[in-house]
């Protein structure tokens, strides 16, 4: 491939068999973390900012700002440098560093919120940071992946196509949920062209996309403190909670076994179809995005000091990796 423009780098024919989750065999991670901008939020990023620009948008007039746990902020850093848009993200405390980072050197404005929303989260207090500036700032324009349909519109276009031209037959699908738009995007893809396939959703523990209780995270990536509005609880099949020490678990075990150093919504999803891996016929076709690589979670998820002050020292224990049935939480 030759392209004269970064953010149409994107690889969406990438998968991984994996084994030793039970006994699938054809079990299958789709790799988005090939995508130029390292994560499936390049995807994102892009159908957004194109939805603006051709709603009218005049986006050399305007600073762009949005909420962000780490990897839409580098996505749109990405293409935001390539346009010469002016970017403000705004993160929070539990952010990777190295995707902060990124955002400065391709020059977006960062601002990091360290007060915690009245769920013990960041993205409602993210959020009330942005309107407050909104209502100081007539030159900001909120892209807003929460309540944005292009967000959905990226994954019903291409995300969830390119799955089912590789597998044509898939009889289960894992999605992590952030925003919902992944989530959203892939259903609303498979209802009209596989409505056999099994959609299931994957939350954090803590998290209040599916009406759950509200607690602390550590992780970035899946999981909220405030349902986003694109996100229809009802939407998939079935939804599953995990804890996050058996998301630094199952990194880890993806890690040692595959030698893919992947992020930790990937280690999420693996922790909840491990679970349910006995109830799965070994013939049946899995599939499950994986959004990121590893390498922003080298001082988090990877990091044995980092993992034991943040309570999941668990997933440090010299045991097997939880196997299905164990501490379900199915919603």
């Amino acid at each position: 491939m030759i392209t004269d423009r970064v953010y149409d780098l994107v690889r969406d024919d990438v998968f991984l068999r994996v084994t030793g989750l039970g006994d699938l065999t054809r079990f299958y991670l789709k790799l988005e973390g090939l995508n130029a901008a390292g994560s499936i939020k390049l995807k994102t990023a892009r159908s957004i900012l194109t939805g603006a620009e051709l709603s009218g948008v005049d986006m050399s007039q305007v600073r762009i700002i949005e909420s962000t746990s780490g990897n839409l902020g580098v996505a749109l850093a990405v293409i935001c440098a390539a346009k010469g848009y002016r970017l403000t993200c705004v993160t929070d405390a539990n952010a990777n560093a190295s995707a902060a980072a990124i955002m400065r050197t391709l020059g977006a404005e960062v601002v990091v919120i360290r007060e915690r929303d009245e769920n013990g989260g960041f993205l409602g207090s993210r959020i009330s940071y942005i309107r407050r500036r909104l209502q100081k700032e007539p030159d900001l324009f909120w892209v807003n992946q929460y309540a944005n349909p292009d967000n959905s519109l990226a994954h019903e276009q291409s995300t969830a196509p390119a799955v089912l031209d590789e597998f044509h037959k898939v009889d289960r699908l894992y999605v992590g949920v952030g925003t919902g738009g992944t989530l959203m995007g892939i259903t609303d893809y498979f209802r009209t062209h596989s409505p056999q396939t099994r959609i299931v959703a994957v939350d954090s523990v803590g998290s209040v996309n599916f009406s759950s209780e509200p607690g602390p995270r550590h992780i970035p990536g899946l999981g909220t403190s405030r349902r986003p509005e694109l996100l229809a609880p009802d939407a998939p099949d079935e939804v599953v909670l995990v804890h996050e020490d058996d998301t630094v678990r199952e990194c880890r075990w993806l890690a040692r076994t595959t030698g893919l150093l992947a992020g930790g919504s990937t280690g999420t999803v693996l922790a909840a179809i491990r679970r349910q891996a006995a109830d799965i016929d070994p013939d049946e076709t899995v599939v499950a995005i994986a959004p990121d690589l590893g390498e922003r979670y080298l001082n988090s998820v990877y990091d044995d000091d980092w993992v034991i002050e943040h309570g999941l020292g668990r997933a440090l224990a010299p045991e097997r990796p939880l196997e299905e049935g164990q501490r379900d939480v199915l919603v």
